[in-house]
């Protein structure tokens, strides 16, 4: 077969070439036609197929390029590489296949990891008392990440250790290695050990899942991702914060199983209290019904009590149960309506002023001055705005 590469390299290059003229064309029009006949869901199951076709025809490709060279210097400077060629052909012939065969066990459980454990991740999940299905299917995500990464990683290193085992390459002193540098950081890595116990505690407890919006480490956001050894949050700003597992303690699920609202209203002190919480019941019950949002209340927001007595108003405590990430699209919702019905009623709602009360003035009931009627502060014998005494 070498001969045969020697012999006709230059036009197996041409070939070669046109082939991949041939298929990077055939590649950008195959993906349209295939939306166009297939459904959009099973477009993405055959993305990953289409990548390992185009992987291994390259690969394919980049071979038949390096052999069609290596003819063509060969066959233009006669150097005979016969003794090299049965060197590494009887190498291949006792190695090649096992490596072939370690390579696509790896290609196949990382595959086939893919493949299977997110489906028995969520058959295996049980709900726990109160949780809703959203609920259950975050925690099964967040777990199928986890397991994905440390398995990955697993299949890496279990194939990397059986190639350099079938190379000739030995483990032991690679392992000692590790071991004896494993001792050397091992006092700087008990952060990190603290960190992966600390990430197991919080998917085993199953705190909080990618999706939920939590409070850890006192940085609230949404989890956008949980590993053994990190949070990672983004809070309204758009900021990504990564959390280490280890320095979390005390984390705040505002979105686990369901959510609340919990609104103070303040009213002026002159208002009729029956009837401002008679009109924000109103409010919460026909916000409840409305096919907006019944799906999105568990029940109507009421009001508690009379929660407060303020500097410039009463505040009336309202409570409702909503579905976990709503409360805050309900509770504005709440505030528009109720400002709007309050308006409509004459309530007023307060807000924060003064009133100056100057004591009583002298015997004559005040201190206005008789030439420009200036009102000055008790005990004055003179106007402060024009001078004029305030002698009667």
């Amino acid at each position: 077969m070498w001969e045969w590469f020697i012999t006709n390299g230059v036009w197996i290059l041409l070939a070669v070439l046109v082939g991949l003229v041939v298929f990077y064309f055939v590649r950008r029009w195959v993906p349209r036609a295939v939306e166009k006949v297939v459904p959009k869901q099973w477009q993405e199951q055959t993305k990953g197929t289409q990548r390992i076709i185009v992987w291994v025809v390259l690969g394919v490709v980049g071979v038949m390029i390096a052999l069609a060279v290596a003819g063509v210097i060969v066959s233009r400077y006669g150097v005979d590489v016969t003794p090299a060629l049965g060197a590494v052909s009887n190498w291949l012939m006792g190695h090649g296949a096992r490596l072939l065969v370690i390579l696509a066990v790896g290609v196949g459980l990382w595959f086939g990891l893919g493949k299977f454990l997110p489906p028995l991740v969520r058959r295996t999940i049980v709900r726990t008392k109160g949780e809703s299905k959203i609920g259950a299917k975050k925690r099964a995500d967040t777990l199928v990440g986890v397991f994905m990464g440390t398995g990955k990683i697993l299949i890496l290193v279990v194939i990397a250790f059986m190639l350099l085992s079938e190379l000739n390459i030995p483990i032991a002193p690679i392992l000692a290695g590790f071991g004896i540098a494993g001792i050397a950081v091992g006092f700087g890595a008990q952060y990190l050990i603290r960190d992966l116990i600390a990430g197991i505690f919080i998917l085993m407890e199953n705190q909080y899942r990618v999706g939920d919006v939590a409070r850890v480490a006192d940085i609230a956001g949404l989890v956008e991702e949980i590993t053994l050894r990190k949070t990672v949050l983004r809070d309204l700003d758009g900021i990504v914060h990564h959390v280490p597992n280890g320095e979390i303690k005390v984390a705040s699920n505002y979105t686990r199983h369901f959510s609340r609202v919990n609104l103070d209203v303040s009213v002026a002190y002159g208002t009729d209290l029956d009837h401002a919480i008679s009109v924000i019941n109103r409010v919460g019950q026909e916000l409840a019904v409305e096919e907006n949002w019944h799906d999105r209340i568990i029940s109507p927001p009421q009001v508690l009590r009379v929660n407060k007595f303020g500097d410039s108003g009463i505040d009336i405590k309202i409570l409702g149960d909503v579905r976990p990430m709503e409360q805050w699209a309900v509770m504005g919702e709440l505030r528009l309506r109720i400002k709007k019905v309050f308006d409509e009623q004459g309530i007023e709602i307060p807000w924060p002023h003064v009133k100056l009360y100057l004591g009583q003035s002298q015997a004559s009931g005040d201190l206005a001055c008789g030439a420009c009627s200036h009102i000055n502060l008790p005990g004055s014998k003179f106007c402060s705005n024009c001078g004029a005494s305030l002698s009667p």
